[in-house]
């Protein structure tokens, strides 16, 4: 007689979590909801985050407040995430970077993203493509990676920064075809796609909304994208492979939002169910075609299994390039 009761007990207790663990993600949002991200204000992903939280906002009926917080290589939006509560209510928005290849990049500070946060829900995927300034004798990847073999050190390539998916991809690069060139940092991302253009710096990766400008003013050409697939809003330019390139080298940022770890599981669904529809929407479809952005509706699992597959690659090209932001 005993065992039943105590099995009837411990049902009803385990039926008592789950049903708390559900009206947690039902009820949620009650109050506003903070989107933390280190991209500046006017940025394709800002852009994007703004669109994003305008749709939640008629979604769940609340406030969703984007609050930027640019600078310290990302740390200043992860600092300020990292001490809200792990709730929901804060969320931080990071590209693939930010989760992949800054626990190698700042060795000392033992930070190992996805040791203090746990993946939400994706947003969009951007791909790179390879730009030279339109008067380049460069026409093809082939012609790159001749010069380049042929003059070793000697040609330069430009990026938005030590440890950028533009800098990471060069050593790629590099890694795949035996060829050394030098790299130029640049602060300012206008300035850099400017310099590209004069060709004061021959070439660099560039996204579309970083690069169309210039692109558009007749000053750029694209001779490949880093992807297996052509892009459709570039259909004429064509794949690393088809360029003349190694096939297997692919350099794209994902962007995601992620939570101070300890989100009730039942929150972290809704959440990403909901960011999902709202990525579905024709709106933000329509704003992800301008910028040439893939829109991604990943699980939690999934984000963090392509984080830890990039945080593989750019692990070893930080060791074989000795690169350090220390």
């Amino acid at each position: 007689m005993d065992f039943p009761r105590a099995w009837l007990t411990t049902a009803a207790l385990a039926l008592t979590a789950a049903s708390g663990a559900w009206a947690q993600g039902s009820d949620f949002p009650s109050k506003p909801v903070t989107l933390v991200t280190p991209f500046a204000a006017g940025s394709g992903p800002d852009a994007v985050l703004r669109l994003v939280s305008d749709k939640l906002a008629r979604l769940w009926n609340q406030r969703v407040v984007v609050d930027n917080k640019p600078g310290g290589g990302g740390f200043i939006a992860i600092d300020q995430a990292r001490r809200a509560a792990p709730d929901g209510y804060t969320l931080l928005q990071l590209d693939s970077e930010h989760v992949a290849a800054l626990p190698h990049l700042y060795k000392s500070r033992n930070f190992v993203t996805l040791q203090h946060f746990d993946p939400v829900a994706s947003l969009f995927r951007t791909p790179f493509f390879v730009a030279v300034g339109t008067d380049s004798k460069w026409k093809t990847m082939a012609d790159l990676i001749a010069s380049a073999k042929a003059e070793p050190d000697a040609i330069v390539y430009g990026s938005w920064g030590v440890g950028s998916p533009g800098h990471l991809g060069a050593q790629q690069l590099e890694a795949l075809t035996g060829i050394r060139m030098r790299h130029a940092p640049y602060r300012e991302v206008s300035q850099l796609y400017s310099n590209v253009g004069t060709g004061e710096v021959p070439w660099a990766f560039a996204s579309i909304p970083s690069s169309q400008g210039i692109y558009k003013a007749g000053k750029l050409r694209y001779i490949a994208v880093a992807a297996p697939k052509r892009i459709p809003q570039m259909p004429d330019v064509p794949t690393m492979a088809e360029a003349g390139g190694p096939a297997s080298l692919e350099v794209n940022s994902f962007v995601s939002l992620l939570a101070p770890k300890g989100v009730p599981p039942a929150v972290k669904a809704k959440i990403n169910a909901d960011v999902a529809k709202v990525i579905a929407d024709p709106e933000i479809r329509a704003r992800f075609d301008t910028f040439a952005f893939e829109p991604l509706a990943w699980s939690p699992e999934e984000i963090e299994r392509n984080a830890q597959a990039k945080s593989k690659v750019y692990g070893e090209l930080v060791r074989r390039g000795n690169i350090s932001l220390e």
